[in-house]
């Protein structure tokens, strides 16, 4: 067991008084009802970083593993999709070796009180928000960390879905259009107050308006930025791309418009440095404009409506923003971080909005 111990302690987990799960010799006798042994001898302690799901690193058949649970509270629709993930994960790692294989799922409640999967550890660098101290005297690691996520996101594109095993997940027919509506209406749902509102229609309106081409389908992450990867902490190249919740299969420019949507530079509004999803401000990153032409070059795609998909994107994360603040008011969550984000999800649609009418970059 030294090797597991050895993993526990290197990974990036929270204090043990920050764990806390009930339900865990529940948890044990339903998996020794499929034959896997959980070791509850090993301190449970869970991960680290992010702002919904819950990951905690358990030790199954003597080998450090994740399980991954939705968090508690009413949940926005279509969010935090353990079983859609499950699915991905189950299928897309033998077709990409840096997607963990999802080894089990459970929709029975009465466990754990809600979904769980459990998902192959891999473990290796994780770079939070804009915090790049893991990489001090690392000359070009931005530079590098650039072209990782670029390739990295190309390679998932070039995906073939029937030969993954994925060709009918989602519905890629229609898919910008039903991203619009259904963004739209889980607005409508966080949104509080008249102004509020008529933001949110401006933009919805703007983007009703708009012709999106029409590209072959692709497998999608919808959530792509880099702490949702795990990197080789010497090469930089990725481990494991993880949160797979939202995955689906739809026009690949989205998922660039969404790394685009994070990608904060220097001159930007302050909402976008308040994001603080990635270190992409720091000298040496890349600009958006330089991710766009790299990635058209990686994968032959045409960017012409990618002004259009990037204000979809944050018209997604606005209302994302809102959500994860409404789970805060209604005590589903604790983190005090929720605190400001109705304002932050409100600036990010006024955000939206000035790219829409071509008075920010």
């Amino acid at each position: 067991m030294e090797v597991v111990r050895s993993k526990l302690v290197s990974a990036d987990l929270m204090p043990a008084a920050d764990s806390a799960q009930s339900g865990w010799e529940r948890l044990a006798r339903y998996l020794n009802g499929f034959g896997m042994s959980l070791d509850l001898s090993q301190p449970i302690r869970r991960f680290a970083g992010g702002l919904a799901n819950r990951n905690y690193l358990v030790v199954l058949d003597g080998q450090p593993t994740v399980l991954r649970r939705p968090p508690d509270g009413e949940l926005p629709p279509g969010a935090h999709d353990m079983e859609r993930e499950h699915r991905i994960l189950s299928r897309l790692s033998n077709a990409l070796p840096f997607v963990p294989r999802g080894l089990h799922y459970c929709d029975d409640r009465s466990v754990i009180g809600v979904p769980f999967q459990l998902i192959e550890y891999r473990p290796g660098l994780v770079i939070r928000g804009t915090d790049l101290s893991q990489l001090e005297g690392r000359e070009g690691a931005p530079d590098a960390l650039s072209e990782m996520l670029v390739a990295t996101l190309a390679a998932l594109h070039g995906v073939d879905a029937r030969e993954a095993g994925l060709e009918d997940l989602g519905r890629p027919e229609g898919f910008i259009g039903r991203a619009i509506a259904g963004w739209s209406r889980r607005g409508v749902l966080v949104a509080d107050g008249a102004a509020l509102q008529a933001l949110l229609q401006d933009n919805s309106r703007w983007l009703l308006r708009q012709t999106f081409r029409v590209r072959p389908p692709t497998l999608l992450h919808c959530d792509f930025k880099l702490d949702n990867l795990i990197l080789e902490p010497r090469t930089l190249a990725p481990v494991a791309l993880v949160d797979w919740d939202m995955g689906t299969r739809g026009d690949p420019l989205f998922d660039l418009a969404t790394l685009l949507s994070y990608w904060a530079e220097p001159n930007d509004p302050p909402a976008l440095h308040r994001l603080q999803q990635m270190p992409t401000v720091n000298s040496g990153f890349w600009r958006r404009a330089r991710v766009a032409e790299r990635y058209a070059a990686l994968t032959g795609t045409d960017l012409d409506d990618l002004l259009a998909m990037r204000v979809l994107a944050l018209f997604k994360l606005g209302i994302v923003f809102l959500q994860l603040h409404r789970q805060w008011l209604n005590g589903a969550v604790k983190d005090d971080r929720y605190a400001d984000f109705a304002a932050l999800g409100e600036d990010i649609l006024l955000i939206a909005r000035d790219v829409s009418n071509g008075s920010e970059g």
